[in-house]
């Protein structure tokens, strides 16, 4: 299952009626923006959170591939233009959150490209965007604790209003489970592809010890396409210590395997870390597009 948001105004409440998320294929240019071209990569029991007016309102799981068609209309004159289309079962919130009241807990999960939110958390142009696990776990924590009822709230509710509480929570538990099972697979996947590759040792301070060593994404996982994501290129093994900076971006290494030191860690403290200005460590040609990457967007000079 992959996550992604959807930003809807005015089309919101008759795709919902219908059921579909739609889009066109190629703007008046004749090109396919980013943004209506991820279309194609909505599968079947894919989640989308559905975006209006600053908040969002609904999720919706996709009952079908992405497929080319004419848009079905309810409320206006068809037209013949084709476009992406899915199919999805929407679930309203009845307690929409807004993104601008959550904005300290979203903002770090935000990638560098293709956010579908800007730094002011207003949303930007376009249609679909990626939602890293990280995030999905995140909007499934939101809305779970503004949409949950206390018991006593519970007694004055209708059967209805119960059913579909008890629907929207079992589809946050489904949910949750399935994100954090991908996440605790991939990860494991990920650190026995970098232990291979780096041979167990930490190259900075050439630690071996199992137990101390951790895989870290060069181009961190909310960043990176799924090819990248699961590149073991894009990675590197290192001690905990080093692996923190390097996370925090107070450590990077240029295409050439140089290791590069923020100025935020004084000089004096070099020896401490066991971090040396300039130390060159022997990288594999895979990984210079992915270093030097984390060093022009994540590592703080």
């Amino acid at each position: 299952m992959r996550s992604f948001i959807v930003m809807q105004g005015e089309t919101y409440e008759e795709d919902k009626d219908l059921g579909i998320i739609w889009s066109p294929i190629y703007d008046k240019a004749g090109l396919e923006p980013h943004f209506w071209s991820r279309m194609k990569q909505v599968k079947k029991g894919d989640l989308i959170f559905h975006y209006v007016k600053g908040a969002i309102v609904a999720m919706s799981i996709a009952q079908s591939d992405c497929r080319e068609e004419v848009k079905p209309v309810l409320f206006r004159l068809q037209t013949e233009e084709k476009g992406h289309v899915v199919q999805t079962t929407y679930y309203p919130l009845e307690i929409s959150f807004i993104i601008r009241d959550f904005w300290q807990e979203i903002h770090p999960l935000l990638p560098a490209k293709y956010s579908a939110f800007q730094d002011d958390a207003s949303g930007n142009n376009g249609y679909l965007y990626p939602c890293s696990e990280e995030m999905t776990l995140t909007f499934s924590r939101i809305i779970r604790s503004l949409n949950k009822k206390n018991e006593e709230q519970q007694l004055s509710l209708s059967i209805d209003d119960i059913q579909q509480t008890n629907s929207l929570f079992s589809l946050l538990d489904r949910i949750d489970v399935q994100v954090k099972m991908h996440l605790q697979q991939e990860q494991s996947h990920f650190l026995e592809q970098q232990r291979t590759l780096w041979q167990e040792r930490c190259p900075i301070c050439d630690i071996h010890l199992p137990a101390l060593m951790q895989a870290t994404h060069a181009k961190p996982i909310k960043d990176s396409l799924l090819e990248e994501k699961n590149d073991p290129y894009n990675g590197i093994l290192l001690c905990a210590n080093h692996a923190i900076l390097y996370e925090e971006g107070l450590i990077t290494f240029d295409g050439s395997g140089r290791l590069h030191i923020s100025q935020q860690i004084d000089p004096e403290d070099y020896s401490k870390f066991q971090l040396v200005q300039n130390k060159k460590i022997k990288i594999h040609p895979e990984n210079k597009s992915y270093f030097r990457w984390h060093k022009r967007y994540h590592f703080h000079p």
